[in-house]
């Protein structure tokens, strides 16, 4: 893997800045677009954007969950630099982001949704209540409508619109089922009530206040859990439609295959994913989790239906020519493979997300790239597009080549992600294994033939992905793997040693002062 550590030049159109719009849809597997051929799945909206842009179908997040995905996508720095490990991690304020960038270019970033950036409370008074949170907002941005995990803004637009009972989060509930039962039945609200049309209608709305090129980041909740959906999602797949799930037989075969799925399988809760419920996800049968992914399909065609609408408003305000729109996720959902649900550690199921990107001025239409792309590469991509210069060193390589009908050179031939599972406030991790926090974590480098994860003091893996694409069979400790193991190890060892923090490293100062020169 190469690691260019400068925007590659483009030449775009200058006649006119462009507007962007940034959509992410959280917790949405890159497996689940009708685009990339999946068994049941409907996205007709993605598909039609996909068709007048450039869909990237190898593209991984750089980390999990929220919190460390989102500081990838924002910053286009793997975790090893930008150091958000887990959620309430804060988000070092010297690392430059695509929203202070945007106001270098001279737009006023505005969000939509929330970004789960924790503030760096260096600096911060002690008793500022920003800093009980990792909801807050990533630094640069102009917040329109925010609406964090806790959805009151969203419970008090459905109070306007009659429902005296949308108090608290249990109006997820279906409508005649208990608390905590999985069901498809319908919620209280309906399709035109959800978050998403929430959030879409504001951003339309503001859409039409706007007399210059603008930059908006609308980032939905869904398909993220609680698993519930309106009418006519809600039944759109059954429980038997979608692919095989990637598991072992059973869950505790699936536990006693490595230490740490020993540690985290028991530890996912139900109340995680089903408004209301109670108890380990252990207790949820092959059926329980069959019928939670018809529901999160409904959820992702849900989101789709809104997309659509975001289209049409843009069409109709004679700005779906003036736009380049980003649509991707910041993490995936497992959604039943490996008997779990969520996202975090190593498998794919929680970093493989979707990637559409529409350059009305550049782009090559309904092209399909099967390089890997990471969640860095966004903020590069955006740099090279707008004409701006980070302010620090970046991991991620500028997408434009791509988007124009080309290729990069020297493109990366392996993908890699990172997971930290170490527990600062009440640190179970680290009593668990007998670790130091920096021990709980772990590092993949993935390419089409293997995947080598490295823990620092767990055993690794490897994965034959030719013979076993479901990662069910780790052959680290087979003699025959030896060699490749060690290739891999080597692989990973290279690429960390590329990557760290390149912010100064190429700047020197001599007799004449100081001298930067990056490589292109």
């Amino acid at each position: 893997m190469q690691n260019p550590t400068s925007i590659e030049p483009i030449s775009v159109e200058k006649a006119r800045r462009p507007n962007i719009l940034l959509i992410t849809a959280d917790q949405w597997r890159g497996d689940c677009l009708s685009a990339v051929g999946h068994a049941c799945v409907k996205t007709p909206e993605i598909d039609a954007l996909a068709r007048e842009g450039t869909l990237f179908r190898q593209h991984y997040a750089g980390a999990a969950p929220c919190s460390p995905a989102r500081a990838t996508l924002y910053t286009g720095l793997y975790q090893m630099n930008h150091r958000v490990c887990r959620n309430g991690s804060p988000l070092d304020a010297r690392f430059d982001n695509l929203a202070l960038a945007a106001r270098r270019a001279g737009y006023d970033p505005t969000l939509f949704g929330y970004t789960d950036t924790a503030p760096d409370p260096r600096g911060m008074d002690a008793a500022d209540p920003h800093l009980t949170t990792y909801e807050g907002v990533l630094p640069g941005f102009t917040a329109r409508q925010l609406l964090p995990e806790h959805e009151r803004q969203w419970l008090s637009w459905l109070r306007s619109r009659g429902h005296a009972n949308a108090v608290r989060r249990d109006i997820h509930t279906p409508v005649g089922a208990e608390a905590g039962e999985i069901s498809d039945a319908a919620p209280a609200y309906s399709s035109d009530e959800t978050q998403t049309a929430f959030l879409a209608g504001e951003f339309i709305r503001w859409m039409g206040e706007q007399d210059r090129p603008w930059f908006a980041h609308v980032s939905f909740l869904r398909p993220h859990p609680p698993f519930s959906v309106p009418a006519p999602f809600n039944r759109m797949y059954k429980p038997d439609d979608g692919p095989a799930f990637a598991r072992a037989e059973n869950r505790e075969a699936e536990q006693e295959a490595h230490p740490y799925l020993a540690y985290a399988m028991p530890l996912s809760d139900k109340g995680s994913f089903i408004h209301g419920a109670q108890g380990p996800l252990s207790a949820w049968s092959s059926e329980d989790f069959a019928a939670i992914r018809a529901i999160y399909y409904g959820m992702i065609s849900e989101v789709d239906a809104q997309l659509g609408r975001i289209w049409q408003a843009l069409k109709d305000a004679g700005a779906w020519d003036d736009t380049l729109v980003v649509f991707t996720s910041d993490h995936a959902e497992m959604a039943g493979d490996h008997w779990t649900l969520g996202k975090g550690g190593f498998f794919d199921g929680s970093y493989h997300i979707p990637l559409i990107i529409r350059d009305p001025a550049n782009g090559a239409a309904g092209r399909i790239v099967d390089d890997f792309t990471s969640a860095a590469d966004i903020f590069p991509t955006l740099c090279a597009r707008l004409g701006i210069e980070p302010k620090n060193g970046l991991d991620g390589r500028s997408l434009m080549p791509f988007i124009m009908g080309g290729r990069a050179e020297g493109w990366r031939d392996a993908i890699f992600w990172e997971f930290d599972f170490r527990d600062i406030a009440k640190g179970e991790a680290e009593r668990h294994f007998g670790l130091r926090s920096n021990e709980c974590n772990l590092a993949v480098i993935r390419d089409d033939r293997f995947k080598y994860v490295h823990f620092t003091a767990l055993p690794p893996q490897l994965f034959n992905l030719s013979d076993d694409p479901m990662e069910l069979d780790d052959v680290a400790a087979d003699p025959a793997y030896a060699a490749i193991r060690l290739e891999y190890a080597e692989k990973l060892l290279s690429l960390r040693a590329r990557h760290l923090d390149q912010t100064l490293a190429y700047t020197e100062l001599t007799e004449k002062g100081p001298v930067t020169r990056r490589p292109r």
